[in-house]
């Protein structure tokens, strides 16, 4: 503490000198002890308590420099290159706000659009500003999702669950796990009404996706997975989308994360 009761300590040593002739030692507590106690004339006993409130011991009174609070107030939320703004909130997974391995520059504003992985909105949010439909599907970051599509006024309806085969199963992102209600595809496309623009990044969950149900579905984005991440993957989805579908993979090269194929992007023939 910089002053005592608003004296200085070299005014206050002098004060209690002359006016009470008061004798103190200096301890770790920084108390002050008298030939006989506390002399409580009234202008004395209220002099001292104010000159003494203070529990730092008296050996530590020094004029100091007043500081300045130098702390660092982070924003609220993010804002990206291209004016999307992300929730400023600190998780042990990771938020992903950037999507430069997906191409969605021929959506169309009449398309529907299904985000499944959603994360914490990159590519619905995104999404949402060209298309005037759009269905998130996320099973992990569900509430952090919600709260970036707040922030930017989307016009997204949101299903918390996976992609899957029905059964309740245990979803994994980095080290948050969560149980959640799994549908496979035929059921979200039929809750979002239809679909002609599929993003899909579930970690090894679209090898569950039954061909069929991409009957009527004209762009895919896909993120493809190798094991670890998942079991072998089921040739007969690459097959029929190969019969369908104009497409390419970008392959990650064999230094990328493990288990991890690449991108698919394919366009169905006409």
């Amino acid at each position: 503490m910089q002053r005592a009761g608003g004296i200085r300590r070299t005014y206050c040593d002098e004060y209690l000198r002359k006016n009470f002739g008061w004798r103190y030692q200096n301890t770790t507590r920084g108390c002050l002890s008298g030939h006989k106690g506390i002399r409580t004339n009234d202008r004395g006993f209220i002099d001292i308590v104010l000159c003494f409130s203070v529990s730092t011991p008296i050996d530590s009174w020094k004029e100091k420099p007043m500081q300045k609070d130098n702390r660092i107030h982070e924003p609220s939320y993010l804002t990206t290159k291209d004016h999307i703004k992300f929730r400023n909130v600190p998780t042990t997974w990771r938020q992903i706000t950037e999507i430069p391995e997906y191409r969605f520059d021929d959506m169309r504003p009449d398309d529907i659009v299904i985000d499944i992985g959603a994360n914490v909105g990159a590519f619905a949010i995104r999404a949402a500003q060209i298309s005037r439909h759009v269905v998130a599907v996320e099973p992990v970051t569900c509430d952090l999702l919600q709260e970036n599509i707040r922030l930017n006024k989307a016009n997204v309806h949101v299903i918390c669950g996976a992609l899957g085969d029905c059964r309740p199963t245990e979803v994994r992102w980095d080290d948050r796990a969560v149980t959640v209600p799994t549908f496979p595809l035929k059921r979200i496309v039929a809750m979002a009404g239809g679909c002609d623009f599929i993003k899909c990044d579930c970690e090894g969950a679209e090898w569950h996706i039954d061909p069929a149900d991409l009957a009527g579905v004209r762009r895919i984005e896909m993120e493809l997975h190798l094991p670890p991440i998942c079991d072998q993957p089921d040739m007969a989805l690459l097959e029929a989308i190969s019969r369908h579908y104009e497409f390419s993979i970008d392959r990650v090269p064999c230094h990328g994360p493990l288990g991890l194929m690449g991108y698919l992007h394919a366009y169905r023939r006409v």
